[in-house]
């Protein structure tokens, strides 16, 4: 299974995640903030990252621009998971690294089979 890096600062939608996420067998690393993430990625190389977007400090928009850009997390897909559902967040998110959009809450049955998506 996947080792999935979910950068959130909310405590509840990372406890979410993490549920879902552990129910299915995957093991999860979290950091709260966009920059934590971007160290947390680098050093333990997860299969994906579930990236928030607002957060205090590096967004996620900037945190995922520095994953796609770096050359040893370039190749791990980053799903943007936000509450921030207009078409401009969307591309935008796209156009900084990301694989996929999700806009919260979001469904079991979606997460994974964006998941699959991506990592396949």
């Amino acid at each position: 299974m996947a080792k999935v890096l979910i950068v959130d600062d909310s405590p509840t939608e990372t406890y979410k995640l993490t549920s879902i996420l552990e129910k299915n067998g995957h093991t999860v690393l979290a950091a709260e903030t966009g920059e934590a993430g971007v160290v947390i990625a680098k050093e333990q190389q997860p299969d994906v990252v579930l990236m928030d977007i607002v957060m205090p400090g590096l967004n996620g928009f900037q945190a995922t621009r520095q994953l796609s850009k770096a050359a040893e997390t370039s190749h791990i897909p980053v799903v943007i998971v936000s509450t921030k559902d207009q078409e401009t967040d969307r591309v935008w998110g796209l156009r900084q690294g990301a694989k996929a959009y999700l806009t919260k809450p979001i469904t079991e049955k979606a997460l994974l089979s964006v998941m699959g998506e991506v990592m396949a």
